[in-house]
């Protein structure tokens, strides 16, 4: 039995999404933010000191780390959600999962962060924007025909990429880029995304 440490309103809801497409049994042990602060509470610091979520315990062993754990998840009950090793999707997959949580979330962070200091933070708002634009930009940009990433079917890229995707949705974007915004809408209307996205508590 895999156990997810899930927090409310997080990046954990793609573990719970891809699990349930994986047709895996798991437990979700739930996570409240603080309401004030908005930061993760102290039980995650117990489980690890970085205190994220999501977190899985798989066979004895704490995994983190989105990206690893869906890797992990792939490589051993979900291998038809990669591309086949040594072809170019393999390698343009990586890219694209290695994006999501590197080059995608920087932006997105640096907005959240600077959101808090007002007027001490304006100085930065252009370059942040920029970044934001160009980064959703290029997503849009590269969508197939399909509406996927890398493969014509959903890949765990795809799952990686819901996260940003979402995030450009609840700026507003949808208009500016409606690849991405129909990317969106398929993933949600995916019955195993409504059943993780019910499993983590609806939000």
């Amino acid at each position: 039995m895999i156990t997810v440490h899930h927090l409310n309103r997080s990046r954990s809801l793609r573990i719970l999404w891809l699990l349930e497409e994986l047709e895996l049994e798991y437990r979700v042990v739930r996570h409240e933010r603080d309401a004030t602060t908005n930061l993760a509470p102290p039980e995650l610091l117990a489980l690890h000191p970085l205190g994220k979520s999501p977190m899985i315990e798989l066979d004895g062993r704490m995994v983190i780390e989105s990206g690893a754990i869906t890797e992990l998840l792939c490589a051993r009950f979900g291998q038809h959600l990669l591309p086949e090793p040594g072809t170019d999707a393999h390698i343009e997959h990586l890219e694209w999962m290695h994006f999501a949580e590197g080059s995608a979330m920087t932006p997105v962070l640096l907005q959240l962060y600077t959101s808090r200091l007002g007027d001490a933070a304006a100085p930065l708002h252009p370059r942040i924007q920029h970044q934001l634009e160009s980064h959703f930009s290029y997503m849009e940009q590269s969508l197939r025909p399909s509406g996927h990433f890398v493969l014509d079917t959903l890949s765990a890229a795809d799952i990686m990429l819901s996260f940003p995707a979402e995030i450009a949705m609840r700026q507003g974007r949808a208009d500016a880029l409606p690849g991405l915004a129909a990317f969106v809408a398929a993933n949600r209307a995916r019955p195993a995304y409504q059943a993780a996205l019910a499993r983590g508590g609806n939000d």
